[in-house]
């Protein structure tokens, strides 16, 4: 009699729930990391942003700072002015209504002071925490993730802007 060479049934099964198992792990620790890495993005370009208003600011005085992320960023950087300063990526410029990884951003500002912020597109999904900072220089970590770049205030966890 012939033996059949193969796979049984059961040794299917058990490789297969082996592999769920591991997904089970492995799927909530990669959600976690791209969530850190969404929110150090964003970091960061809230950090970019209130360096690009101090240079807006200086460019153009008797504007103040920068009312809009249009206006910090630019497509035809050949001749900047204050409508397109080029200060910004174009990415970062059209973030108020496209998410950049994950995030949702905003600028306002007048002749004298300024806000620039994000949050998160799906709070618990692309992000937890919103940040937001102002001509102090101080960026904000809001842990609620609520829409904060047009007001920033001072919610409970302040981080020192590296230089």
């Amino acid at each position: 009699m012939r033996r059949q060479k193969g796979f049984s049934l059961i040794e299917l099964l058990i490789v297969v729930g082996i592999i769920l198992l591991i997904a089970a792990i492995a799927i909530p620790n990669m959600m976690r990391a791209r969530i850190s890495a969404n929110e150090a993005s964003a970091a960061a370009g809230t950090r970019n942003l209130v360096l690009a208003q101090f240079q807006y600011q200086i460019a153009y005085p008797s504007i103040g700072y920068a009312n809009t992320l249009a206006a910090l960023g630019g497509s035809s950087c050949i001749t900047p002015s204050s409508t397109s300063a080029c200060l910004i990526d174009q990415g970062l410029a059209n973030s108020s209504t496209q998410p950049k990884d994950g995030y949702l951003y905003g600028a306002a500002g007048d002749k004298s002071k300024f806000s620039v912020g994000n949050y998160p597109a799906i709070v618990g999904v692309t992000g937890n925490n919103s940040f937001c900072a102002s001509e102090e220089g101080i960026l904000w970590i809001d842990p609620t993730g609520h829409n904060n770049s047009a007001t920033c205030g001072p919610p409970p966890v302040p981080q020192a802007m590296q230089h």
